[in-house]
């Protein structure tokens, strides 16, 4: 009997189960309860890393992770591109790959002991999960020894895997309470189904500034209140409107969108309320407006602040009355509509400069929502660049991709004046560069120096510093200056771990030694 038969004994088994099974009756959320549940597994399978998916047709979402990057969290994985998890969802039984399969691991170059690691010989288990007979999500396991769970029991696996299927289908009953959902009574796997529609449109990340406004949402999504969603460019406000639309009773009922920004103040009227045949020149027929067609439902304005005072005035009529009137007409037209607005302006200060109404700002202003700027939520900076790597990855149809650590530090640095939109137009851009000088098949690695590029001279870095600067220090430098500055540190501390051999330096680093070589000699350090 070897040391893995040894290591397994009964008690660690029945650790594991116990654990387990006491988190089925524990009051946690979704997200902790996965994340326990990985970490009672790990009691008992010699994992170094491990995933927790749903299944969504063709598609998994992964749930929970542990030994995995941050990025791994914010991708979606088709079966189609990743025949390991297509054959673990074909079957009916756990599956252990034999060690010399040749078939690419959907986690490569993602193992926070080992970039490498999954790119090489190693142990991979997968074991599909059903409720009632239907396929809703897969376990996986990976480790560096490529004899890890030869020893493990096959029925303790299944075991294992009926405990994990009532881990998931505990968490969606929860959620279905908690949400007030109409049907509180339905199985597991139709909740599951129902979460898994609605990612599209999820908001992204864990930091606790994101799950406060989480929060929020839902408290006030099931009021009909007005809500004011203010935040910078970019942060991503159109998206907390459609997650209040989609808790609100009204989400069965449409939900339109209008850029008030992009609206001539000509147009602007008749977007809003319709018009009548021959009311104004090129009136050719009747038309009715964004109320009248969002009845029953939800009109999102964004930009609001944008519009003139005098379509703001009929706005507070529609809102105050529930009547809209088409242009040139006398009729009156009732308008249940629930509106959402947005403006990354300072509304007080426009009403006290006489460019927004103030009957109006008060109406709009029952229950505002700030969305935070992503400099002020930095730790979920990692999810949000795999979740668009990932994105840009299946549009230009790369095998797969890898944000390295220095790349994720150097990301942590900016400051992101942006937002989140400018991230994902740095990621697109950096990945499109990276994927340049690497061949086809093989995996993309998104370096610090990707993210420099032709950025364009308005992108600085402005760090938000934890005290207060002197009024001697140094001048902010650029972005291209920024990463340069990194990579010169990156290499140093290389050089140093290696005691000045430049070969283990580009190992260390990830790097082909002539390569090494070059980015040295142009950032002056040799």
């Amino acid at each position: 009997m070897n040391n893995n038969v040894v290591i397994f004994t009964t008690m660690k088994k029945l650790d594991t189960l116990t654990a387990i099974a006491g988190d089925l009756t524990a009051i946690l959320s979704a997200e902790d309860r996965y994340q326990r549940l990985l970490d009672a597994l790990h009691r008992a399978i010699p994992y170094d890393a491990a995933t927790l998916l749903r299944v969504q047709e063709d598609t998994l979402i992964p749930l929970a992770a542990k030994g995995l990057t941050p990025d791994a969290m914010g991708r979606h994985y088709l079966r189609g591109e990743h025949p390991r998890l297509d054959i673990i969802c074909g079957s009916s039984e756990p599956i252990l790959f034999p060690e010399e399969s040749s078939l690419p691991d959907p986690f490569d170059g993602m193992l926070i002991s080992d970039p490498e690691a999954l790119q090489h010989i190693h142990a991979c288990l997968g074991c599909p999960l059903y409720i009632n007979g239907k396929l809703v999500g897969v376990l996986t396991a990976d480790s560096l020894d490529a004899h890890a769970f030869d020893h493990l029991p096959k029925q303790y696996i299944q075991t294992v895997a009926s405990m994990v299927c009532a881990q998931m289908q505990m968490a969606d009953l929860l959620k279905a309470v908690e949400e007030k959902a109409e049907r509180q009574g339905q199985i597991a796997s139709d909740l599951m189904q129902d979460v898994a529609n609605q990612r599209g449109w999820e908001i992204l990340g864990k930091s606790h500034v994101i799950l406060e406004m989480k929060k929020e949402i839902e408290l006030v999504a099931q009021s009909d209140f007005t809500i004011l969603i203010l935040g910078e460019t970019g942060v991503g406000k159109e998206l907390v409107a459609r997650a209040i639309h989609r808790h609100s009773n009204r989400r069965d009922k449409a939900m339109l969108y209008l850029n008030c920004a992009a609206l001539p103040e000509s147009l602007a009227e008749s977007e809003l309320f319709g018009h009548v045949k021959g009311s104004f020149t090129g009136a050719t027929s009747d038309r009715a407006g964004k109320f009248e067609l969002a009845d029953g439902g939800t009109l999102f304005l964004d930009e609001i602040g944008e519009l003139s005072l005098e379509i703001q005035a009929k706005i507070l009529r529609a809102i105050q009355e529930g009547e809209i009137q088409r242009i040139g007409s006398d009729k009156m037209i009732h308008a249940d509509v629930r509106l959402l607005a947005a403006t990354n302006r300072d509304l007080e200060a426009e009403v006290q400069a006489g460019k927004f109404r103030a009957d109006l700002y008060h109406r709009l202003n029952v229950y505002p929502i700030h969305v935070p700027p992503l400099r002020e939520r930095k730790e979920d900076i990692g999810i949000l660049a795999g979740f668009f790597g990932e994105r840009t990855r299946k549009r230009l149809g790369l095998n797969g991709i890898r944000i390295t650590d220095g790349a994720l530090q150097l990301l942590a640095r900016y400051s992101w004046p942006g937002n989140v939109r400018e991230l994902e137009n740095i990621l697109s851009r950096a990945v499109l560069k990276a994927s340049r000088k690497t061949a086809r098949g093989e995996l993309v690695r998104i370096l610090p120096e990707h993210l420099a590029g032709d950025l364009g001279s308005a992108l600085y870095v402005n760090p938000a510093p934890t005290i207060e600067q002197p009024a001697d220090s140094e001048p902010r430098r650029s972005f291209r200056e920024e990463v340069q500055a990194f990579q010169i540190k990156l290499i140093q501390s290389a050089l140093d771990r290696s005691n000045g051999n430049w070969a283990a330096a580009a190992r260390d680093l990830d790097m082909h030694r002539s390569n090494l070589h070059h980015l040295a000699t142009r950032l002056g350090i040799r």
